[in-house]
C-alpha cells in the first residue's frame, strides 16, 4: 500500500453527490493504464486488459464518496444550519474544523453551550438539528457572499502516521479501496478485469446499482473499510474486528449474505499464503455488496475490508499491515474468481 497515494485520496473532499475532485484525481492516475468511461451518475467504469481473457467477468468495486454535511439554511447571525450526508454521529462533529463549499471556506461546528443545556438535554445525545457552522460571518448578508444553500461541508483533518504503523485521516472509508484499485490497474494482471469507482455509497449504495447493471459481472469483489471496536470499552464479540489482525472477510452483514464458497476460498488462501485474516463477530454494517449481489440475475459477491477505528469521523484510524494484507488477499481472490 502506497501511503502517499492514500494520503492524496483522503485529503480530497468528496461528500456523496459531490465526488468530482476524487473522480478527476483517480482518472489522472489510471489514464493510460486502462480504458474507462464515466456514466451519467458519475461512476468510473474501467476495463483493464490482463495477460489473457478471464473465464468469468469479474468486477472489483470501491466507492469514492465520504460522509459529510450539507448547508440547509443561513441564519440571521451568519451561522449555517446543516444536515448530515451519510451516517455521522453528531457527537463526533461538535467543535470540529470544517471546509465549506467549493471555495473551501473555513468554519467550526458549534452547538449550544453546556451551561445553557437543560438537565434533560444533558442526558441526550445531540442531533444535527441542534448544530451549526460558524464561518466567522457577522450576519446573513456577509455569509451569503461566501457560501450558498446546498454547499457541502467536509471535515478538515490532517493525515498522519503514528505509533506502531497506524494511520489517521478522514475518508479512509473508502479511499483505501480506491487506492488498492488504482494500484491494481497500474500493475500487470493475469486476467481481464473491470473496476468500478462508484458514487453515493454513504447514502444508500446508489452508485453501485447502475454500475453493476452496466458491467453485468459473474463475480464481484468489494473493497471497503469496516468498523473495528477494539477499544477498552468493548469486549468479546462487541469488538467486531481488530486492528493488526489482518483483512476482514465477512460472512454476513445488514445488506448481504456473502457467497459461501468465496468466503471459504478467502480463508483458505489467507492461511496458505500467511496473510492476516479475520471475520466480523457481529452482523452489522453494510457496503456496496448489498446492491451488487442482487443486480440483474444475481452476482456472486464477496468483500474484503480494512478494520478501521472511529469510522465516519474526522479521525479514522487503520493499521498499515492490515491494508497490506487486504491488498495481497484481493489480488489472489481476483485471480481465483477469474478462473472458477
Amino acid at each position: 500500500m502506497r501511503t502517499e497515494l492514500l494520503e492524496k485520496l483522503c485529503q480530497l473532499n468528496g461528500t456523496s453527490g459531490d465526488e468530482g475532485r476524487v473522480r478527476d484525481f483517480i482518472i489522472s492516475e489510471i489514464s493510460g493504464h486502462c480504458d474507462y468511461t464515466v456514466d451519467p451518475l458519475g461512476n468510473i467504469i474501467a476495463h483493464k486488459k490482463g495477460a489473457e481473457p478471464a473465464q468469468n467477468k469479474v468486477m472489483i468495486s470501491a466507492h469514492m464518496d465520504e460522509v459529510g454535511m450539507i448547508v440547509t439554511s443561513i441564519k440571521s447571525d451568519g451561522t449555517l444550519t446543516i444536515s448530515a450526508v451519510g451516517g455521522i454521529d453528531a457527537r463526533v462533529a461538535i467543535g470540529r474544523q470544517v471546509s465549506v463549499g467549493d471555495n473551501g471556506i473555513n468554519g467550526v461546528i458549534g452547538a449550544k453551550a453546556v451551561h445553557n443545556l437543560s438537565a434533560d438535554e444533558r442526558k441526550k445525545a445531540p442531533k444535527f438539528t441542534s448544530l451549526y457552522v460558524d464561518i466567522g460571518a457577522a450576519d446573513k448578508e456577509e455569509a451569503e457572499k461566501l457560501v450558498s444553500l446546498g454547499d457541502r461541508v467536509h471535515f478538515s483533518s490532517e493525515f498522519l502516521t503514528f505509533g506502531d504503523g497506524y494511520v489517521k485521516g478522514k475518508a479512509i472509508d473508502d479511499r483505501f479501496g480506491c487506492a488498492v484499485m488504482i494500484d491494481l490497474i497500474k500493475s500487470e494482471l493475469p486476467y481481464d478485469c473491470t473496476f468500478t469507482f462508484v458514487v453515493q455509497e454513504e447514502v444508500g449504495l446508489r452508485g453501485a446499482r447502475p454500475a453493476a447493471y452496466t458491467v453485468d459481472p459473474d463475480f464481484a469483489l468489494v473493497l471497503e473499510a469496516t468498523t473495528a471496536a477494539d477499544i477498552p470499552l468493548a469486549s468479546g464479540e462487541k469488538r467486531c474486528c481488530e486492528l493488526g489482525k489482518g483483512a476482514v472477510v465477512s460472512h454476513m452483514d445488514r445488506s448481504t449474505i456473502y457467497d459461501k464458497e468465496l468466503y471459504n476460498i478467502s480463508r483458505e488462501i489467507a492461511k496458505e499464503q500467511g496473510i492476516g485474516w479475520q471475520t466480523k463477530t457481529m452482523v452489522a454494517g453494510g457496503n456496496d455488496s448489498g446492491a451488487i449481489h442482487i443486480s440483474r440475475s444475481g452476482v456472486r459477491t464477496t468483500a474484503i475490508s480494512a478494520p478501521c477505528r472511529y469510522l465516519h469521523s474526522p479521525s479514522c484510524v487503520v493499521k498499515l499491515s492490515d491494508l497490506e494484507d487486504c491488498e495481497k488477499l484481493a489480488k489472489l481472490i481476483i485471480e481465483k474468481m477469474c478462473t472458477l
